[in-house]
């Protein structure tokens, strides 16, 4: 049985990795002359249909890893809905890039493993 301190190093090279996905996905680049900042989700959101439809294999990437960590259900639910609505209203031309951009769903769901995975501290 492992112990646990590598099970919490392990959680924690994992984070850091979901981490740079999101920061990658949501607020990679910054609008020049303001504070807005978006990713590569809000650019591929551009392209109807597949750039939305592309940009859900990063969010199965983040259910996939709270699974493995042993994120409890509720959070997955939360981090599953979280994915659907940016899937959904990030699919409406025009208001769902607008939307995509102030949404930032990857960085939310960041922020739920990451408090589920601090009650294991």
């Amino acid at each position: 049985m492992p112990s646990t301190s590598l099970l919490a190093a392990d959680r924690a090279r994992r984070l850091s990795r979901l981490e740079g996905l999101a920061d990658r996905l949501d607020s990679r680049f910054r609008l020049p002359g303001t504070s807005i900042r978006f990713g590569w989700d809000s650019l591929l959101g551009l392209i109807p249909v597949v750039g939305d439809l592309a940009t859900t294999v990063p969010a199965a990437v983040f259910l996939l890893e709270g699974w493995r960590m042993g994120a409890r259900k509720r959070t997955l639910a939360r981090m599953g809905a979280n994915s659907l609505i940016d899937l959904t209203l990030g699919g409406i031309p025009i208001l769902g890039d607008i939307f995509d951009v102030a949404f930032k769903a990857n960085r939310r769901n960041l922020a739920i493993l990451t408090s589920d995975m601090a009650r294991h501290i």
